[in-house]
């Protein structure tokens, strides 16, 4: 496969379906639920691979981080994620009034964003990475949470991620205990994993926030905050014993 620089949107239209698979294609609609009713509905997915569409995206670093909205407006699923994943490889190299305007850019285009893998692969490397050093910034966070927006709200909570990994967990509680009782699935498993990234770098501040808040979140928000306690306190939450 050619692996030369791609300089223009229309390349990386070209690049990424030299790997769509028409098989793969339907499978991804099915696994994104993309059907009548479904949280995905409406989506259209060429059949790509992820590292294939990291790869492309890899590839188009000489693209002006500018032009991407134009491909994350794309009714295709990897066309929106490599758009993301341009983001995601540029920010690091970013000044901080490009990050900033990434970031924004970003949050203004979140009706794109359609989806658990378009939020997770983007929300902490964008907008989780940019508020690491601007508390006084992450009132978004509480914003998102707030939204009617099922993707909003997930981007609120795994936004936080970026903070967890430097060992800063109190927005991820905070977003947390107000998305106790969200309504949709998607955000319990959201807020689950990440109360349990909590538990990996802090379990005694993990275990006391579910001390005062298992008994009321969803249950599939409870087993996904202690999938990786010991047996026994595992159980005790489960049991409802402590």
């Amino acid at each position: 496969m050619p692996s030369e620089d791609l300089t223009t949107l229309d390349d990386v239209r070209l690049a990424l379906r030299e790997h769509a698979r028409p098989t793969a294609a339907e499978t991804a609609a099915w696994f994104f639920k993309a059907g009548p009713g479904e949280y995905g509905e409406g989506d259209r997915f060429l059949g790509i691979k992820v590292p294939n569409t990291r790869s492309v995206a890899r590839r188009a670093s000489s693209i002006p981080w500018d032009a991407v909205p134009d491909l994350l407006r794309s009714p295709w699923h990897e066309e929106r994620l490599c758009a993301l994943f341009m983001w995601v490889y540029r920010f690091p190299k970013a000044d901080p009034p490009e990050r900033e305007h990434i970031v924004r850019t970003w949050l203004s285009m979140a009706e794109w964003i359609n989806n658990w893998d378009l939020v997770d692969s983007s929300a902490p490397h964008l907008l989780g990475a940019w508020l690491l050093d601007r508390p006084e910034e992450r009132t978004v966070l509480d914003t998102l949470a707030g939204s009617d927006s099922l993707w909003e709200r997930r981007m609120a909570i795994v936004s936080t991620f970026a903070l967890i990994r430097k060992n800063d967990f109190g927005d991820t509680l905070r977003v947390a205990e107000r998305l106790l009782t969200d309504p949709e699935d998607l955000i319990h498993k959201a807020t689950g994993w990440m109360l349990r990234e909590v538990g990996n770098r802090a379990i005694d501040l993990e275990v006391a926030f579910l001390d005062q808040h298992y008994r009321d979140m969803p249950r599939t928000m409870l087993r996904y905050a202690i999938e990786k306690f010991p047996e026994p306190l595992r159980q005790d939450f489960l049991k409802g014993n402590r």
